[in-house]
């Protein structure tokens, strides 16, 4: 059996030493890489871990399992504003499968690639199949992105659609059918979600607050409305569903899902009305995809209306892969 030195070696440390990366004084091989973050610059942190037959099937191809892990990290920075950097991996296995960790590797670097960030440093360990992976970015103070800057009356938009990581994951578990070009589209957005990194970075002079939707528009709304001591409405009818959900015909199961489906890695975000035109003329310009869903009000909870009537949610967050 492979050493835990030997995996690194094969299928970490000698890919991330062809892509040299700004700012990595000393990377994978140490006891800790030695970074410099940039001049004037902030550093931000977050880190997640994926459990397997929690987060993503088990028996799913491992490709798209670190493309996953590393796409869902990316929208925390995404959320705040940030640029990305540089990420640490630790792999915990049930076995030392050279074929799974060249798979694996290869999905890894491929989303490192397309997004700029360098990995730096990790662990791999054996026990039931897990991912941590810690992201680190650069921020600009004055330009941060957080959840306590809303105001009364600030609206709340919303970026692409909402309700696919919902949909995606019914598709997955076959409890819900879906046209094969609808199926393929939900299974890219559960594997592949795109950090809308391109996004927060349009918004971050614009936005009084943002996150990232991964438990579900109603409850990471709320933490907006905790972190801002408001409330905040949101009309159902305006909310953006893509044209898989849609295909369900079923309005009433698609806003459940758009609402407390999460896993959608999409930015929530609220605006001044004074900076309204901005947005509307990066929308108008194609540059971005963003819906107004409502607006920020006195009081302390979501409420969510559908013509003018309370819209009752059947759950309040992201159920995980398992029941």
């Amino acid at each position: 059996m492979p050493s835990e030195f030997q995996l690194i070696q094969q299928f970490f440390q000698r890919e991330q030493a062809e892509q040299p990366a700004e700012g990595v004084l000393l990377g994978i091989g140490d006891d800790c890489a030695i970074l410099q973050i940039p001049a004037g610059k902030q550093l931000a942190v977050s880190v997640d871990t994926l459990v397997a037959d929690v987060h993503f099937p088990a028996d799913a191809d491992p490709e798209l399992i670190a493309e996953r892990a590393l796409r869902t990290n990316l929208s925390d920075l995404a959320a705040m504003g940030a640029d990305p950097l540089w990420f640490t991996l630790a792999l915990t296995l049930p076995e030392a499968n050279e074929d799974w960790l060249r798979s694996f590797s290869r999905g890894l670097f491929t989303c490192a690639r397309e997004f700029g960030i360098a990995l730096v440093g990790g662990d791999t360990t054996f026990g039931p199949l897990s991912i941590t992976i810690q992201v680190m970015g650069a921020t600009q103070s004055q330009q941060t992105l957080r959840r306590d800057g809303a105001n009364v009356g600030d609206f709340v938009l919303v970026t692409n659609f909402v309700g696919d990581g919902a949909a995606a994951l019914a598709a997955i578990q076959n409890t819900h059918t879906f046209a094969d070009e609808h199926a393929e589209y939900l299974q890219q957005r559960f594997y592949r979600p795109t950090p809308r990194l391109y996004e927060s970075g349009l918004i971050r002079d614009i936005a009084s607050s943002a996150l990232d939707i991964s438990d579900g528009l109603v409850a990471d709304l709320q933490h907006i409305c905790d972190a801002s001591d408001l409330g905040a409405v949101i009309d159902v009818e305006s909310l953006p569903l893509s044209p898989a959900v849609q295909s369900l015909n079923n309005n009433s199961q698609s806003y459940q899902w758009a609402l407390s489906g999460g896993d959608d890695y999409e930015l929530c975000f609220t605006a001044s009305p004074e900076k309204m035109a901005d947005i509307a003329m990066l929308i108008a310009q194609g540059k971005l995809h963003a819906t107004v869903i409502g607006e920020m009000i006195p009081g302390h909870k979501v409420i969510c209306e559908y013509k003018g009537e309370s819209f009752a949610l059947d759950t309040t967050g992201y159920q995980h892969f398992s029941s």
